[in-house]
């Protein structure tokens, strides 16, 4: 996927508490829960009572970060983990192999990100 243009997706669904994981993290593995390989910058863990597993989420705080390709990212994500941790209004999202992952998403306020449903999709999300 390349940066979106034109007309982003309108009013937010959700307004959540976002938190950052990596593989290696205590607990972390590289298979998400549907039993796909997790994707740095691309796998959201979250709550299924709040959002399915399966959907795609446009997150407009993500939009313009820079991508472990160097490319910037578009804002979309894919709810295709879970987490202990994640209960109700919060979304646990994935950076990558190590901590230093992270650091792209340190600029943004994670006590809360605007998440819009925007589709789902089948099979493991795109790479």
């Amino acid at each position: 996927m390349g940066v979106v243009t034109g007309t982003l997706p309108g009013t937010a669904d959700f307004q959540l508490k976002a938190s950052l994981y990596h593989a290696g993290a205590r607990g972390v593995g590289v298979m998400d829960s549907l039993g796909c390989r997790v994707v740095a910058m691309r796998t959201a863990a979250i709550d299924i009572r709040t959002i399915p597993k399966r959907s795609i989420l446009f997150i407009k705080e993500t939009v313009g970060l820079i991508l472990p390709d160097g490319t910037q990212h578009d804002g979309y994500w894919y709810a295709s983990d879970t987490g202990g941790a994640i209960k109700g209004n919060r979304i646990d999202l994935f950076t990558g192999m190590n901590a230093k992952s992270m650091s792209p998403l340190r600029g943004v306020d994670l006590n809360s990100v605007s998440v819009t449903k925007v589709g789902e999709f089948t099979g493991c999300p795109p790479k």
